[in-house]
């Protein structure tokens, strides 16, 4: 395949989001996939590290033997029916591992005496599809101009720009709401899956024919995921808008999405039906989010803040009403977030090409593409 060819196959693989079967071994897969990839391995962590040694020690026959002694009879027919059952609900699905060799070889021939499907395997594995991907990465590659809209803690800027086609969410590829309070129950991915992630956004952007990419004013780093640097850059370079909104209005959207949003997810997350449990659950999360900031918030204002968020629970749990947690919001965007926002602002030394209420700032970026 050449290579003009095999990056339109890739594109085409990542703009329809196409099921993909990775056969790698589970530590590869965590290490970093394609997006659209489930991994059903073909020899676990175990097996592939012997085959792996025998591979560097003996060479590709011995390990070839070492494989097949590995995966029995037994064993070929449990994977075997696995990979049948996802491509029967998944025609369009295709194979991969790591460099398109024996093991999507392997997984191939076999589906197809299970069930005698024909399933397409991805040349050069996922080494070819990370390079591709990475290469998408790179300013060069950008057909589009970013646009930053920005706007203090709350103000409901990733609402405004999920409601828009022409927006890529970087707190939900980062799994990151992107504040010292921005962790989700589950784990942000790691670095490779953030990146691929993240390609395969822009391709799908690029897909649709936008002149404009509208990203939130994030800065380079989304929780401990970062943007490549020369991305970061170009992403800084497009204009900014900044959002406004009243201020109980952004303690509202605050309560909402990490207090009342949060501790349902909590209960999610351990199983705790009752409310009382879940509160104190997410209560222990948020001291210790607290606590990774208390230094900046000095001492006094530190003990504050926490005394307010546990009298809040406490209310919480005597009432039903959670209402009390705005106190200890309203002290932190005060106190806390609008100064920081507002020396980062300065920091930056650029000016906002619009500022105004979500009315405005919508209809302007959905202006953007018309121009």
């Amino acid at each position: 395949m050449f290579k003009d060819q095999q990056t339109a196959a890739f594109e085409e693989i990542i703009v329809d989001q196409t099921p993909m079967i990775d056969v790698r071994s589970p530590v590869e897969f965590k290490a970093g996939a394609v997006p659209s990839a489930v991994n059903i391995p073909l020899l676990d962590d175990d097996e592939r590290h012997q085959v792996g040694l025998t591979y560097r020690k003996k060479g590709k026959e011995e390990a070839f033997r070492v494989a097949n002694n590995l995966v029995d009879e037994t064993k070929q027919h449990m994977l075997s029916e696995i990979w049948c059952a996802y491509l029967q609900r998944y025609p369009d699905a295709v194979v991969y591992c790591a460099r398109g060799g024996m093991r999507s070889e392997t997984a191939a021939r076999w589906i197809y005496q299970q069930g005698s499907i024909q399933v397409s395997r991805i040349e050069g594995g996922y080494k070819a599809m990370r390079t591709y991907l990475l290469s998408r990465l790179e300013p060069a590659s950008m057909n589009c101009k970013p646009v930053l809209v920005g706007g203090r803690t709350g103000s409901g800027k990733t609402r405004l720009l999920n409601s828009l086609a022409n927006s890529i969410d970087l707190e939900a590829l980062a799994n990151h709401r992107g504040s010292t309070f921005g962790r989700f129950t589950t784990p942000q991915p790691g670095q490779a899956d953030f990146e691929n992630r993240l390609s395969a956004a822009l391709i799908r952007h690029s897909s649709g024919g936008h002149s404009h990419l509208l990203l939130e004013d994030e800065g380079r780093h989304v929780g401990s995921r970062y943007l490549p640097k020369e991305l970061a850059e170009f992403f800084l370079s497009g204009d900014l808008v900044v959002l406004e909104i009243d201020f109980e209005e952004r303690v509202d959207n605050i309560y909402q999405e990490y207090v009342i949003e949060a501790q349902r997810r909590r209960g999610d997350l351990t199983g705790k039906a009752d409310a009382t449990q879940r509160m104190w659950h997410w209560f222990e999360e948020m001291n210790r989010s607290l606590a990774r900031i208390a230094k900046r918030l000095g001492a006094e204002r530190y003990e504050e803040v926490k005394a307010l968020l546990e009298s809040g629970c406490y209310h919480q749990e005597e009432n039903g009403d959670p209402q009390a947690h705005k106190h200890w919001i309203r002290l932190l965007l005060r106190h806390y977030y609008d100064p920081m926002y507002d020396y980062q602002l300065r920091k930056r030394d650029k000016t906002p090409v619009l500022t105004g209420w979500e009315s405005i700032i919508r209809q302007y970026l959905r202006s953007l593409d018309n121009r």
